[in-house]
């Protein structure tokens, strides 16, 4: 299972990584919007766990341009902002699938992304 984890922080890519890796999956890591574009050329990803909030370039670009390069990836969106959180953010973003806040627990994303993971496969 491949995941893209776009995400500004270091740190908090570093514990999602980590914690993926433990459960099997390839994990890659971009924290802009330049690199994540550059990786979605280059491998293809089940699903991406997306800063909606990045310091360099535009979470709904990245999540736009996944959508047109690969379509079936679903997008989990993290913020520790109060951004979208009226879930209008499932309107902008075709591929979004989950509209989580950054603080929720490694292992409740890891399965959320198992979830969306093996939706994809069999539909």
């Amino acid at each position: 299972m491949n995941v893209l984890i776009v995400e500004s922080s270091r740190e908090l890519a570093t514990l999602w990584r980590r914690h993926l890796e433990r459960l099997g999956a390839t994990v890659r890591v971009a924290h802009t919007q330049e690199v994540a574009t550059a990786l979605l050329r280059e491998v293809d990803f089940k699903v991406i766990v997306l800063d909606l909030v990045l310091e360099e370039g535009s979470a709904l670009a990245v999540a736009d341009y996944a959508s047109y390069r690969q379509p079936e990836t679903r997008v989990i969106f993290v913020t520790n902002t109060s951004f979208f959180s009226d879930g209008s953010i499932f309107q902008h973003c075709a591929n979004a699938c989950a509209y989580l806040p950054s603080a929720t627990p490694p292992s409740d994303l890891a399965a959320m992304i198992e979830h969306y993971a093996q939706a994809r496969s069999s539909g």
